[in-house]
């Protein structure tokens, strides 16, 4: 059965008590489950892009440049590679190699962590591997600030960055911690460039290296992201008939089509499935699908809790 994607609803007159023990129910009865992961996720857990995160990191590239959120600061087209490694640098050390301060991620693996389950997620920060979850079961479809990929790019590789990042933010004036956090010594301004030696360029071609992000076609899906591809394709075979839990974790509209559309038409199969949607604002399923959805329209940190 085709899922018409414009008759989607928020349906029921449940209270949030109700559809929070309805999807308990639902965990407890799935032969396994199947987490979409999307950017609010990450937000819940403290990994915010603006406000007083930013400032902290970034305040002199703000004050310079006017830009008031990392989104902005990472598409800004710097004049030299200098500075946008320099900006980068921070950018990925601090939301790829520091744990976010809040327990959301360690709270979704606790509610799982006993079923058959696979995790598949918009987000590049490597937030569910941090907090424990088997990276076997990890399928990163849109990257990894982790790695860095020739930005022609002129062969489909990646490469591990994390001791180039921690040298590019050194060389800046920060001090990393022992426990993994950024932070300036009193009185350091710090530089906004990395020496050139620190610039990454491709081993192979020589060109400047950029990150492994789905921003246009020069993506590179390398053998990593094949095989957790692999992966999960495999495991959805082998549950196509069972009572699968599509969980839903703070999926928004930017790309729809990864997440939010295929759990709507495997559970349009499968009538054993659930679909279960836990967004702020914006908790939908299909006319379609009704009977078998739950809808939660609440914050994703705060229902966990009530989940355990």
């Amino acid at each position: 059965m085709a899922v018409s994607i414009l008759k989607k609803r928020n349906f029921g007159t449940e209270t949030l008590t109700q559809k929070t023990e309805r999807l308990k129910e639902a965990l407890k009865q799935a032969d396994a489950v199947v987490i979409g992961a999307g950017a609010g996720l990450s937000a819940a857990a403290g990994f915010s892009y603006s406000g007083e995160r930013f400032e902290t990191y970034f305040r002199d590239f703000s004050e310079k440049y006017g830009f008031r959120d990392m989104y902005s600061g990472g598409f800004y087209p710097y004049d030299t590679l200098e500075e946008h490694w320099a900006y980068w640098s921070r950018y990925i050390y601090i939301n790829r190699y520091m744990d976010p301060p809040g327990t959301v991620y360690k709270d979704l693996l606790d509610l799982v962590k006993e079923k058959d389950y696979f995790v598949l997620t918009t987000n590049v920060d490597h937030c569910f591997q941090k907090a424990g979850f088997d990276r076997n079961r990890l399928f990163y479809t849109q990257g990894d600030y982790g790695l860095f990929q020739c930005s022609g790019p002129c062969h489909p590789e990646t490469y591990d960055n994390e001791e180039t990042v921690r040298r590019m933010v050194i060389s800046q004036g920060w001090e990393i911690g022992e426990d993994g956090g950024l932070r300036l010594p009193p009185g350091t301004v710090p530089e906004r460039a990395v020496s050139p030696d620190l610039v990454p360029r491709c081993p192979r071609c020589g060109r400047p290296m950029s990150m492994n992000l789905r921003a246009d076609d020069t993506f590179v899906e390398d053998g990593g992201w094949h095989r957790a591809s692999e992966r999960y394709s495999e495991f959805l075979r082998r549950h196509q008939d069972m009572r699968i839990l599509f969980l839903e974790a703070a999926v928004g509209y930017n790309t729809p089509v990864i997440i939010k559309y295929p759990f709507w038409q495997m559970t349009a199969q499968n009538r054993k499935a659930i679909y279960a949607c836990v967004n702020m604002g914006e908790a939908y399923a299909p006319r379609e699908i009704a009977n078998q959805s739950i809808c939660i329209d609440g914050d994703i940190g705060e229902v966990l809790k009530k989940l355990k």
